[in-house]
C-alpha cells in the first residue's frame, strides 16, 4: 500500500535568539533519556521533585522529537511515524490557523465565557490586560482527540499529524513526568497517570498561539506587560521552546527572571490542579509575558503548547495519604468538602479570565478574584 505524502505548507522561519544580556532563570534540565534505566529514573525522581517543589519550572530534553528532519526532505507520513518526528514541522503547522479569513475564524471562535472551553479560536483583544488596554494575543486550541470539533478547512489535512503530536506529548512526555511526580510523593507511580487518561472526558488541549507587537502607547500603559503574572490552572503545561524571549517567572526570591530559549527543549511548569492535588508541595509558579528585548522588538511570537488537565471528574483535593505530605504538611486552598472538580475549576477559570473586574488584594500589585469559592491572584 503506498505511503501517504504529507501535505505541503510554507516553512516557519524562526528568528535568532536574543543577544541581550538578560537576567535568566536558573532552571533544572530533565533528561528523559535517563528514564530508560532504573538508575536514571531514580535520579530523575529527585531532580523533578526538587525542581517542582522549589521553582515549579524546568526544561525537558531528549523528549523524542528531533529538530532538523523536516529540513532534510522527510515528507512521507509513514516514515515520519517510524522515524523520530520533527519539532520544526509542528511550528510550520502552527502557522496555518492564523491564515484563515476573519469570517472563518468567527465561525470557529471558542465559547470561553459560555462553556468554559478554549476549543477553537481566542480572538485578539478578548482579554483586558491593564489600564483599558486589551490583549494582542490570538490562539487556536484543539482537544487531543481532534475529531471532537470541526476545524478550519486549511487545517484539516494536518489533523493526523496534530493527533500524532498530541499522543506523543501525552504518552511520551506527560505520563513519564506524572510517574516521576507521583514517586516524588512516595505514591504508586501511576497515581497521577490514572487521573490523566487519554480517552477520558477532559479539556486537555494543544494550543497554537501568536503574540503580535503592540503600540508604544499600549506598552507605556501596561508597563510592557503583555499577560499579567498568573499560575496556569491545569496539571502540567508543556511549552515547546521558541526563540522570541518574553516569558518571565517569579523566582523564589521574588524577582522576575526571563526564561531562556533552549533549542528543541520543552519548558514545563506546574499548574493549580497539581498544586491542589499535592497540597502545594508542587508549586504552580507565577509567570507572565512581557515585551521582548530590544533586538527582538516588533517580532510576532509563535508558540506551541500542550496544556494537560486531569480527567473532568477528578476532585481537586490533596492526596493526603502521601508519606511525603504526612511529613511536611498540607497547604489547602479550600476545605476538601467544597473543593471543585477539574471540570468546575476549568470552566470557572476560563470563563472569568480577562473578563471580570479584579479587586485589589492585600499585597501591593496583586489583584484578586474568587472562582468556585477559591481566591485566584493576578500579579502586575
Amino acid at each position: 500500500m503506498p505511503a501517504t505524502v504529507l501535505p505541503e505548507t510554507p516553512r516557519h522561519i524562526p528568528p535568532p535568539p536574543t543577544k541581550e544580556n538578560l537576567d535568566f532563570a536558573d532552571l533544572a534540565i530533565i533528561d528523559l533519556d535517563k528514564y530508560k534505566t532504573a538508575e536514571g529514573r531514580a535520579e530523575l525522581v529527585l531532580d523533578v521533585r526538587n525542581a517542582m517543589s522549589t521553582v515549579g519550572f524546568f526544561y525537558v530534553i531528549n523528549h523524542g522529537y528531533t529538530q532538523e528532519q523536516a529540513r532534510h526532505g522527510l515528507r512521507n507520513r509513514s516514515a515520519w511515524l517510524t522515524e523520530v518526528p520533527q519539532t520544526r514541522r509542528i511550528f510550520d503547522i502552527a502557522e496555518i490557523p492564523f491564515r484563515a479569513s476573519d469570517d472563518e475564524k468567527k465561525k470557529y471562535v471558542a465559547r470561553m465565557k459560555e462553556d468554559g472551553s478554549y476549543q477553537g479560536y481566542k480572538p485578539r483583544q478578548y482579554w483586558h490586560i491593564d489600564a483599558g488596554v486589551r490583549d494582542q494575543i490570538e490562539h487556536y486550541n484543539l482537544n487531543p482527540d481532534v475529531t471532537t470539533k470541526e476545524h478550519p478547512e486549511a487545517l484539516r489535512p494536518f489533523l493526523p499529524e496534530i493527533s500524532d503530536f498530541a499522543r506523543h506529548n501525552h504518552f511520551n512526555v506527560l505520563l513519564p513526568l506524572l510517574r516521576l511526580l507521583a514517586l516524588g510523593l512516595e505514591l504508586p507511580e501511576d497515581t497521577f497517570v490514572e487521573q490523566h487518561k487519554f480517552d477520558a472526558p477532559s479539556e486537555t488541549w494543544i494550543r497554537f498561539m501568536k503574540y503580535y507587537p503592540r503600540s508604544t502607547e499600549d506598552e507605556e500603559k501596561t508597563k510592557n506587560v503583555w499577560l499579567k503574572g498568573h499560575t496556569d490552572f491545569g496539571s502540567l503545561t508543556l511549552l515547546w521552546s521558541q526563540p522570541v524571549s518574553a516569558l518571565q517567572i517569579q523566582s523564589p526570591d521574588g524577582k522576575w527572571r526571563w526564561v531562556k530559549h533552549m533549542d528543541n527543549a520543552l519548558v514545563v511548569n506546574a499548574g493549580e490542579a497539581l498544586e491542589f492535588l499535592s497540597g502545594r508541595f508542587y508549586k504552580g509558579t507565577i509567570h507572565r509575558v512581557v515585551q521582548p528585548p530590544a533586538d527582538q522588538r516588533g517580532l510576532t511570537r509563535l508558540g506551541v503548547f500542550f496544556f494537560a488537565l486531569t480527567n473532568d471528574d477528578v476532585k481537586l483535593v490533596p492526596l493526603a495519604h502521601s508519606p511525603v505530605l504526612q511529613r511536611v504538611g498540607i497547604v489547602r486552598r479550600c476545605d476538601d468538602d467544597v473543593a471543585p472538580t477539574m471540570e468546575e475549576w476549568r470552566r470557572g477559570r476560563i470563563a472569568a479570565y480577562g473578563q471580570t473586574t479584579l479587586q485589589q488584594g492585600q499585597e501591593k500589585g496583586v489583584e484578586e478574584e474568587r472562582i468556585n469559592g477559591v481566591v485566584v491572584r493576578h500579579y502586575n
